[in-house]
């Protein structure tokens, strides 16, 4: 934690500057200005300059005359590569030797070919390993799909032991898909042109379309989520300009052909499931991706038993809930999992599903509709 020292010296800094050592300074200021479009902020001495400081595209350099050979940096510009003329290179080279990155500003979000495997986490087994991990604004997570499926998708078991106010921040993650389940507790969340924030508690579930702004305001103590996204690796930025609540309420907005979704488990109601013998409450992902993803709370009926042949889908994630159920993998064995486990059934292989009364069981599946292999 910062010290009082520390916002101190925090309140009295009034800008930044990245120092860049240059052989030449006359030849290096000459390519800052007139080749990047760098503007001159300082110069000094005037008879024969030592340092110049220059801005432009949200940073300022210090430019400052070096005799001692040291190591180039390199500087990344973010442009809009399909605008620039025909033929411009990927880098530059400064005369004195800083290295100009001219990178796309938005990239299109990489989704890896993935792989299928049968992937069976187990929360005993993870909780004895020490399996919760520090993350961002200082919640914990455990990794449910340690190998990612080969950079696909990633899913975290995600939890704030402590109530109060949570140090979040507005921002925005560059995904394909993410979608969060409240597990236990509540949470406080607010959204982009979604209204007021609200109470975020055990069984609801949101969609987060891709660059939605939002933010946690505060949480139980105890609060779990399940949180499944993606590509697995996606970027998450801060949007210090937005205040939320926004002041306009566009609940049909799109957000690159995804609406919001807030599914409020007290509100929902129980129909009929794929497997015979259970029922199910569906979040309405399916309806808000276009059928790019679903996310259903599936419960028997009774003592319930299904067999399913084999899906031809990227993804099929089930996590247990409450209670236990018996899975009966092709090629992959019988398994009993238990509250808190998880496990992906790979495309490919049929499978059965058993649950007694009281269990409830997660599923995740992309697309929504699973076709068969």
């Amino acid at each position: 934690m910062g010290t009082d020292r520390d916002t101190d010296l925090a309140a009295h800094i009034r800008a930044a500057q990245v120092l860049v050592p240059c052989h030449d300074l006359a030849a290096d200021l000459a390519f800052f200005t007139e080749r990047l479009g760098f503007r001159v902020n300082l110069i000094f001495p005037a008879d024969s300059p030592q340092v110049a400081v220059v801005s432009g595209h949200g940073i300022a350099l210090r430019l400052e005359a070096a005799s001692a050979q040291t190591s180039p940096i390199a500087l990344r510009l973010l442009c809009d590569r399909a605008m620039l003329p025909a033929g411009s290179p990927d880098v530059l080279t400064a005369p004195g030797g800083t290295r100009i990155e001219l990178v796309e500003a938005r990239p299109a979000v990489a989704i890896p070919e993935g792989s299928q495997e049968f992937v069976l986490t187990r929360f005993g087994e993870s909780e004895a390993g020490d399996g919760w991990g520090v993350g961002r604004a200082g919640m914990q997570y455990r990794d449910l799909i340690p190998s990612r499926l080969g950079g696909r998708f990633i899913a975290s078991h995600i939890r704030i032991p402590e109530g109060g106010p949570v140090p979040d921040y507005v921002h925005f993650h560059r995904i394909r898909f993410q979608m969060i389940y409240c597990k236990a507790g509540w949470a406080r969340l607010v959204y982009e042109d979604q209204g007021a924030p609200f109470l975020f508690q055990a069984g609801d579930c949101v969609l987060q379309p891709p660059e939605i702004r939002h933010r946690v305001l505060e949480a139980s103590a105890g609060l779990e989520v399940i949180e499944i996204g993606c590509p697995a690796l996606h970027e998450t930025f801060a949007d210090h300009a937005m205040s939320l609540p926004t002041p306009h309420l566009l609940p049909a907005r799109d957000f690159g052909g995804q609406l919001f979704v807030r599914h409020v488990a007290a509100e929902a109601q129980w129909l009929p499931w794929r497997g015979a013998g259970f029922e199910m409450r569906d979040t309405g992902i399916e309806a808000a991706t276009a059928g790019l993803a679903s996310a259903r709370v599936v419960r028997p009926r009774g003592s319930a038993e299904v067999k399913f042949g084999a899906h031809g889908g990227e993804f099929l994630f089930l996590f247990v809930l409450a209670g236990e159920m018996g899975l009966d993998v092709d090629q992959f064995g019988r398994h009993r999992l238990t509250a808190n486990d998880s496990c992906v059934v790979p495309a490919g292989v049929s499978y059965a599903l058993q649950a007694e009364p009281g269990a409830e069981i997660l599923e995740v599946t992309l697309p929504a509709e699973l076709p068969r292999a």
